[in-house]
């Protein structure tokens, strides 16, 4: 039955797991260096993104971890690989690649191809739906039901657009060296977040193995 009780229920857990103020400073960090139409471009992506795995982890999650033999620790592991060759790219080599020539329209073909595959990973995924998020759709199915949880899902991504959509331009006001700063350290948690997210997946699978309590 739908009353607003039972979707609190089903909202608070994953808005917990998608864990806005955390991955914002990440996101603003990402595209200090976007412009407003290309960031925004990249944010509908990245949306669409997300979306997407949250509804087919919603209706299909389950077989999908059956039939392919996976758990949410190996998604973790892989999501935290993923994060840290990232983070650590944007650490040492981000610079570089800012300072890098070629022709403008170069630099633009560039910077849309890297824009669709920075919507897909790692901002899509594992940054907006990671396997918090994903592990809180699959229980709250369980225990909520369908409706329930599309409701929340469809709630939780409305704010996480509204966050990442109006975060910017507040940090915009404080300079370009301001966001530079965030930028780097945010590179540094984002390192800091992947290990915790390798480090929790090795665990859950030594657990399931029995070799570790």
């Amino acid at each position: 039955m739908f009353t607003l009780d039972a979707f609190i229920s089903a909202f608070l857990p994953l808005f917990v797991a998608l864990n806005i103020p955390g991955v914002l400073p990440l996101y603003i960090g990402m595209t200090e260096s976007f412009e407003a139409r290309a960031r925004r471009t990249l944010l509908l992506r990245a949306m669409t993104v997300a979306v997407a795995v949250a509804l087919l982890m919603l209706f299909a999650g389950q077989v999908i971890f059956e039939t392919l033999g996976i758990t949410v620790h190996d998604l973790r592991v892989g999501g935290g690989l993923i994060l840290l060759v990232l983070s650590i790219t944007d650490l040492v080599f981000g610079d570089l690649k800012k300072r890098r020539g070629g022709t403008k329209k170069d630099r633009k073909v560039a910077t849309d191809e890297d824009s669709t595959e920075m919507a897909v990973v790692p901002l899509g995924i594992p940054l907006i739906i990671g396997p918090a998020a994903i592990t809180t759709i699959l229980v709250s199915q369980g225990q909520s039901g369908f409706v329930l949880t599309l409701a929340s899902i469809l709630v939780n991504m409305l704010l996480v657009y509204l966050a990442f959509a109006f975060g910017p331009r507040l940090l915009a006001l404080f300079g370009a060296g301001f966001s530079k700063a965030v930028a780097k350290i945010a590179s540094l948690f984002l390192a800091a977040i992947a290990v915790a997210m390798i480090r929790a997946g090795i665990i859950g699978m030594l657990v399931q193995l029995g070799v570790y309590n």
